[in-house]
């Protein structure tokens, strides 16, 4: 017993499957959605830019920021299952409430700009592959989207968003299309490239910005207790605690999905830098131009697989974008919340979910340049992740919250020093063009 709440063995054990093949893909769920959410329209836009500008010299990034972020998501993870709570319920039970408004808001602002720049990109890609004006698309995606998530149930939307991260295995395709030259490739990975030119530095923070992002911090930990919600786990003390199964499946998941963030960014770097960095090194602005660039080099169906892409990744981003930040709100004011609730349960809840996504179908009108919508949001978030990194860190290493489930010490050296490059990355945003 810690703090008046019991935290070792407060859950039935689970069955588990003795063949470890069947049981790694059981357990597959929000880490691996998370993961997959990550490489969304905006974050595609910046590993294309990343490749088109810099060809093979940002390819180090995706082996670097893979054990930070995973470091980072499995502490969100964790704090979700020990607490059976959201990461914001959390910090509101113990951190000044000023503080956690404030993050709050950041959070939505970030969030709106981040889902104006996905319908933006989805938009184009559908123009792309059909010919119908953009303009015609975002409406529609928005409205399929709010609805989607609304109206189904969890078990369905769980699944669709499981599904549709198979959309980025066209990213690996359209770069083993492109035929790079992997002697050059291998000595990239392997060989960092550090510059102090002010594109490189840019694209760097963009990169940081767009890869470890606050809003997964809170869906990570949210989506766990969806999870066990649908578990039927539907009070705070059944939620609370959790067994060494459940911690390690919930390692197993994070880990993967990171993995497959990565290996995605990392090859859509890549195949930009295989084809666009070679016809257009002056670089390019939309991602619309990067699978226009493919086409010559790569073929029609790298083509068609990138903008099929920036589809189905958006419609895989945009409910976790808005869903984080409804999530969060909810936690802060203890409203009703829950993807398997109904909406006449929970009215606000659902309110900040679509009026993020539809705030974010406004902008996308205002977007004259996607990349500077896509670097301002990019801005917001590397600037949100440094406290919010510090508070996740603090949670995960409190006993009082904790107990015995503590960051180990893995954990915290890992997740101190994402804390450190964000930090680092937010005072590049602001001060390293001066």
């Amino acid at each position: 017993m810690t703090g008046g709440r019991t935290l070792l063995h407060a859950k039935e054990p689970e069955k588990h499957s003795h063949n470890p093949l069947v049981r790694y893909f059981k357990v597959l769920g929000p880490g691996l959605v998370t993961g997959a959410s990550d490489d969304d329209p905006s974050g595609i836009t910046t590993y294309s830019v990343a490749g088109a500008a810099l060809g093979y010299g940002m390819l180090w990034t995706a082996l670097a920021t893979y054990p930070l972020m995973a470091a980072v998501q499995l502490v969100c993870a964790r704090i979700g299952l020990v607490t059976g709570e959201g990461l914001a319920a959390v910090l509101r039970r113990h951190y000044p409430r000023p503080l956690l408004y404030v993050v709050c808001l950041l959070l939505l602002v970030a969030n709106v700009f981040n889902i104006s720049a996905d319908l933006g990109g989805m938009g184009e890609a559908a123009e792309m592959i059909s010919g119908v004006p953009g303009v015609v698309w975002v409406p529609l995606f928005a409205l399929v989207i709010v609805a989607m998530t609304v109206y189904s149930s969890y078990a369905a939307f769980a699944r669709a968003l499981k599904w549709l991260t198979a959309s980025l295995f066209a990213y690996i395709v359209a770069a083993v299309l492109a035929r790079p030259s992997w002697g050059a490739v291998l000595a990239a990975t392997l060989v960092p490239r550090l510059s102090l030119d002010p594109l490189a530095l840019a694209t760097l923070v963009a990169i940081l910005g767009t890869t470890i992002s606050p809003y997964l911090f809170f869906w990570q930990a949210s989506h766990e207790v969806e999870e066990e919600k649908a578990h039927g786990r539907h009070t705070l003390s059944q939620r609370r605690g959790a067994s060494p199964h459940e911690l390690g499946d919930a390692a197993l998941d994070v880990n993967t999905g990171m993995l497959f963030s990565n290996v995605v960014m990392y090859f859509i770097i890549l195949a930009t830098a295989a084809t666009v960095h070679r016809t257009q090194p002056g670089g390019i602005e939309t991602a619309r131009q990067a699978a226009e660039a493919l086409r010559p080099l790569a073929g029609e169906a790298a083509y068609l697989l990138y903008g099929l892409g920036l589809v189905g990744t958006g419609l895989l981003a945009i409910p976790i974008l808005a869903g984080s930040a409804s999530f969060a709100l909810a936690e802060v004011f203890r409203w009703p919340a829950g993807l398997a609730m109904p909406a006449r349960r929970a009215p606000r809840f659902y309110l900040v979910l679509a009026g993020a996504v539809l705030t974010g179908m406004g902008l996308t009108v205002l977007q004259r340049n996607p990349v500077h919508v896509l670097f301002l949001s990019a801005l917001l978030n590397g600037l949100l992740a440094p406290p919010l990194l510090a508070l996740v860190m603090l949670v995960g290493g409190n006993r009082r919250i904790m107990g015995a489930h503590v960051s180990g010490r893995w954990l915290t050296m890992l997740g101190w020093a994402a804390t450190g490059v964000m930090t680092a990355a937010a005072l590049a945003f602001l001060f390293g063009g001066r």
